[in-house]
C-alpha cells in the first residue's frame, strides 16, 4: 500500500447539499417573488433566498458557473429544502483525494471542518488532520442545472445554452481557513501537496497571516516535491491577486478552468480557436509566471511551460469525463470504457492546431465526445485535479 504521508491534499473540504434545478420549482419562485427579466444579473451581494434565485437565474441565462459567499445561510437551506438533494463531500482537495483513492493513491487531507456526515462519507484510505476544535457543519449549496432548462414566468423566458454548477456558500471554518500546527513537519516528507480553498476567505488581514504561515509550513517542502495550486471564484475577488502575488515563487503548477480563464484576460475566449487560446494562455501565463500552467476545460486540458505533463493532463481528463457521465458512482470499467471513447474530433483538430502554433512549450490532450442525458457537472475540475496527481503520484514524479 502506498503511503498517504506523501500527498497533503489542502486546505478545507465541506459536506455539499447538491441538488438540480427543475422549470416547475423555479417559475414558482418567480412568481412568488415578483423577479423580472431586468433583474438578472448578478447581484453584489446574496443576502435572501429572493437574491440567490436572482443570481441562479442569471447564470443558467448564460449557461455560466460560479462561485458565491451568501450573507443569509438559512437562505441556503430553505432554497436546498425546495428539491430533492443529497449529502456529498466537496472541497477541490477534498474531492480530488476520492479521486486518487479511488485509483489507488492514498492521501492525507488538511481539513479545517469535520463533523459525523463528513467521516461517514471520506473513503477509508483518506487520512486527515483538522485545524478546527470541535465538530461544525456548514453545507454549501451546490446547484446544477441541465442545457435546455427553460424559464418562462412573468417577463422571464431563458434557456440553459449549457448545463453548468453554481456554488453558494456561508461556512465561517472556510472563510477563516486555520492552518494546523503540524503541516510544516507532514510536508517535509511530501511528494505532492495541493493548495486550494483560499478563495471562500472574506477578512484581509486574515489572508496575509494564512499565507505567511502557509510559506512558512512550505518550506519544508523537499527538493523535487511537485506543489499545485487550484485557483477558483473568490468570494472577494480582489483577495486573487493578494493570494496568487504571495505564493508564486512556492507553485510548480498552476490550475485553473475556462471561468478563471476569461476573467484574468477580461473578454471570452473561443476555446476551439488554436489562435485565440495560445493568445489568451500567453497573456495568463505572462499575468501568472509559474514553471507550468495548467487549463482545464470542457474541450481540452492544456499544461504551458516547463514539464512533462501529458500522461496527467490524460488521466485529469478521463476522470472528469467518467464523472461528467456516471457521477460518484463509476467503476474501474466505467474509466476503461470512457478512456476508449472516441474524442471530439474538433478537439484533436484544435490539440494539433495549438500545438503546432506554440511548439514543444505546450501539451494539448483533447476532450470526449460525450453524449449523455443526465450529466454530472458539479466537482468536474476537482476531478481533473485528482486524476491529474495520481498520475504524478503513480509516476513518481520527483
Amino acid at each position: 500500500m502506498a503511503d498517504a504521508s506523501r500527498t497533503i491534499l489542502g486546505l478545507g473540504g465541506c459536506v455539499d447539499y447538491e441538488l438540480k434545478l427543475t422549470t416547475s420549482v423555479l417559475e414558482q419562485l418567480v412568481a412568488e417573488y415578483g423577479i423580472v427579466a431586468a433583474e438578472l444579473t448578478s447581484p453584489a451581494t446574496v443576502t435572501s433566498e429572493r437574491d440567490l434565485v436572482v443570481s441562479i437565474l442569471g447564470y443558467v441565462a448564460r449557461g455560466g458557473g460560479g462561485e458565491h459567499f451568501v450573507a443569509s445561510a438559512p437562505a441556503l437551506s430553505t432554497f436546498a429544502d425546495r428539491f430533492p438533494h443529497r449529502e456529498t463531500l466537496g472541497g477541490t482537495s477534498v474531492r480530488a483525494g476520492i479521486v486518487m483513492s479511488r485509483l489507488g493513491v492514498p492521501s492525507t487531507l488538511h481539513l479545517v471542518s469535520v463533523n459525523d456526515t463528513f467521516r461517514r462519507l471520506l473513503p477509508a484510505d483518506c487520512e486527515y488532520i483538522n485545524s478546527g476544535v470541535g465538530d461544525t457543519f456548514h453545507p454549501h449549496l451546490i446547484v446544477q442545472y441541465d442545457k435546455g432548462l427553460r424559464v418562462r414566468a412573468g417577463d422571464i423566458d431563458i434557456v440553459a445554452p449549457f448545463p453548468n454548477r453554481l456554488i453558494y456558500v456561508n461556512d465561517p471554518a472556510n472563510a477563516a481557513m486555520l492552518l494546523t500546527g503540524d503541516l510544516g513537519d507532514r510536508l517535509r516528507k511530501a511528494d505532492i501537496f495541493l493548495i486550494s480553498g483560499f478563495n471562500a476567505m472574506r477578512d484581509q488581514a486574515e489572508l496575509d497571516e494564512r499565507l505567511a504561515s502557509l510559506k512558512e509550513h512550505m518550506r519544508q517542502l523537499p527538493y523535487g516535491a511537485v506543489a499545485y495550486f487550484e485557483d477558483a471564484a473568490y468570494h472577494e475577488p480582489a483577495f486573487s491577486r493578494r493570494v496568487r502575488d504571495a505564493l508564486l515563487d512556492k507553485i510548480d503548477v498552476y490550475g485553473l478552468n475556462e471561468d478563471e480563464l476569461q476573467s484574468y484576460i477580461g473578454r471570452p475566449v473561443d476555446l476551439l480557436s488554436a489562435e485565440d487560446v495560445a493568445e489568451a494562455l500567453t497573456a495568463v501565463h505572462a499575468l501568472i509566471p509559474v514553471p507550468t500552467l495548467v487549463l482545464h476545460t470542457k474541450y481540452w486540458a492544456a499544461a504551458l511551460g516547463a514539464g512533462a505533463y501529458a500522461d496527467a493532463l490524460d488521466t485529469g481528463t478521463v476522470m472528469a469525463a467518467t464523472r461528467y457521465c456516471h457521477g460518484d458512482e463509476f467503476s474501474e470499467e466505467d474509466v476503461e470504457r470512457v478512456r476508449r471513447l472516441a474524442r471530439r474530433p474538433e478537439s484533436v483538430a484544435f490539440a494539433a492546431a495549438l500545438r503546432s502554433r506554440m511548439g514543444a512549450s505546450v501539451d494539448c490532450v483533447p476532450g470526449f465526445a460525450l453524449d449523455v442525458q443526465n450529466p454530472t457537472t458539479v466537482g468536474l475540475g476537482d476531478t481533473f485535479v485528482g486524476g491529474f496527481l495520481a498520475e504524478l503520484a503513480l509516476k513518481g514524479h520527483r
